[in-house]
């Protein structure tokens, strides 16, 4: 079985453009039969993926670190969830679970996910993809900003192709399931940094 981390805003308050595209991507999972591993919460875009993917059948993993499992309200119905020590071993554990990462709209949590995995993908820690959804056009300020660091030839070469963007749920399900298929992650998507 496949597995896919899922990088999304723990808040109730996210637009239900983004609620909804998070349901979507929980549904696609456990219709594909990809294991959904994810941050554990039971709010926010986070829960909508995990209610969508258990609803569907499928597998949940999720991975809290402790001091957060009363504050972000970890998860008891889904599959299994694993209690850590830290936010690091959290994201270590989650890599290690997976075998490419989705980022869906979300704040400062989610985008320090998304990038550390980009960073481990330069780095040679892992050769995962990271899929950026831009839902609504969410991540485009981000977007900028990895052009101003492209401009001022701060990205390496080697990250190209780590962050592959998509912008609907119907292509990140298409470039998802085309990686999980043996296809080149680049060939699903565009690159976001590149």
């Amino acid at each position: 079985m496949s597995a896919v981390c899922f990088f999304g805003s723990a808040s109730d308050q996210a637009p239900e453009g983004a609620l909804a595209a998070a349901r979507a991507f929980g549904a696609a999972c456990a219709a594909r039969r990809w294991r959904l591993v994810y941050g554990g919460s039971r709010k926010g875009l986070m829960a909508a993926a995990a209610g969508a993917a258990m609803a569907g059948g499928g597998e949940v993993v999720g991975v809290m670190p402790r001091r957060l499992v009363d504050r972000e309200l970890a998860d008891p119905t889904i599959t299994r969830l694993h209690v850590v020590d830290g936010l690091a071993e959290r994201k270590q554990m989650m890599a290690d679970l997976s075998d490419a990462f989705v980022a869906l709209p979300g704040g400062v949590g989610t985008l320090d996910e998304l990038t550390e995995m980009v960073t481990w993908h330069d780095l040679g820690v892992h050769h995962k993809p990271t899929f950026l959804a831009n839902i609504d056009g969410f991540w485009e300020p981000l977007l900028a900003q990895l052009a101003v660091f492209r401009a001022a030839r701060m990205l390496r070469p080697s990250v190209e192709g780590s962050l592959i963007l998509v912008d609907d749920m119907d292509a990140l399900i298409e470039a998802v399931d085309g990686f999980l298929c043996g296809r080149p992650a680049a060939d699903a998507g565009r690159s976001a940094l590149g």
